[in-house]
């Protein structure tokens, strides 16, 4: 995933992020098993270059952990943060892993990036030739039938990029009823569906920006209150 304006999008957003860290955090402890598994996907590291992420939640669930993502500068600062983080240059619809390698693979919003559907689903493909009979794949993408969600995909990514709304491209993406009847024709068990709301994003975006200059420490805890 190429980022535009990193170094900007890095320092400014420190609030957002962090509130959208905690969103995914709590899908993970209450998807994820509680006994530590052997090995974990984990199939892009912006939230890790622009932020904490999802690393110590993952770290202590699993023996071993890769993250892979196709670009480099996201790598060198996720690496940054994290100097001992297993990482792998690797473009998710062609993964270099063995069939079966992983028992848990942990993709969120990583698949709503492509040009094209036939894109996400070579890459669910691979996620499934990799994933271990038994194994989890914990999956988010971004919702069309949100309104906010549809309206910025109606916007050029570039405009999107220099307002500090949307850093990156956004791409092609499918409806929960569409995608769990994709998942099943592929192959997998579809166990839970849920949907996770990070507030209106580019108004919330505002906010928070605004809270980081001007808001008590207790004001910016109130916009994560997880």
């Amino acid at each position: 995933m190429e980022v535009e304006g990193q170094s900007r999008w890095e320092s400014f957003q420190r609030l957002w992020r962090t509130h959208s860290d905690e969103v995914n955090k709590a899908l993970l402890s209450r998807w994820l098993p509680e006994e530590q598994s052997e090995c974990t996907l984990k199939t892009d590291l912006f939230d890790e270059a622009v932020h904490d992420g999802l690393i110590p939640s993952l770290a202590h669930r699993t023996k071993q952990l890769f993250c892979i993502d196709v670009s480099f500068m996201v790598h060198q600062m996720a690496k940054r943060r994290y100097p001992d983080l297993q990482t792998v240059s690797a473009d998710v619809r062609r993964l270099p892993f063995r069939e079966e390698a992983f028992d848990g693979i942990v993709s969120n919003s990583t698949l709503d990036h492509f040009e094209s559907m036939e894109d996400l689903v070579s890459a669910l493909k691979e996620l499934l030739r990799v994933l271990r009979p038994g194994g989890q794949l914990i999956l988010t993408l971004d919702n069309p039938t949100n309104p906010i969600v549809f309206l910025r995909n109606q916007l050029p990514s570039r405009l999107l990029g220099k307002i500090g709304a949307v850093p990156y491209y956004v791409g092609r993406t499918m409806g929960a009823s569409r995608l769990r009847h994709l998942l099943e024709e592929l192959g997998f068990q579809l166990l839970e569906t849920n949907a996770i709301l990070h507030c209106p994003r580019i108004l919330a975006v505002i906010v928070a920006g605004w809270m980081e200059k001007h808001a008590s420490h207790e004001m910016q805890r109130n916009f994560y209150p997880f």
